[in-house]
């Protein structure tokens, strides 16, 4: 089966996020297949390579570059939430003048016709958070 993930949630907020990368994972490892995860809302700060987390809690980003790399999943931010958060490509830092980056290059920045075009290629949308 084909899915779509649609992560709105906050890695700092709670379990969902992670929640997500778990299923992402286990999806794959059960042969299904990822079209794409889309993140906006407070989800986009999952691409934060800023963010510093206790020691007892794990951050999420390493679960989705990992699943990125090893399974090319496509991690797609919505650029509106991005600037609103703050999280930026290098493109976005120069053309608002911010002096650097701050997400890690697995994900990229685009517009909602990524999440349509997403959905429409898939079987299942599966959401988190929001």
């Amino acid at each position: 089966m084909n899915y779509a993930l649609l992560v709105m949630s906050s890695p700092a907020s709670g379990a969902c996020a992670g929640t997500a990368a778990r299923f992402a994972r286990a999806l794959l490892d059960a042969g299904h297949h990822i079209q794409r995860v889309f993140f906006m809302d407070e989800g986009v700060n999952c691409a934060s390579t800023l963010a510093v987390f206790p020691q007892d809690e794990s951050a999420p980003l390493q679960a989705w570059v990992e699943l990125a790399e090893q399974h090319r999943i496509e991690l797609v931010l919505c650029v509106t939430s991005a600037l609103r958060y703050g999280i930026l490509d290098d493109g976005e830092a120069r053309r608002h003048e911010r002096p650097a980056a701050s997400i890690h290059p697995s994900f990229t920045i685009s517009g909602l016709g990524q999440l349509v075009d997403a959905v429409a290629g898939s079987d299942r949308l599966v959401t988190f958070g929001g």
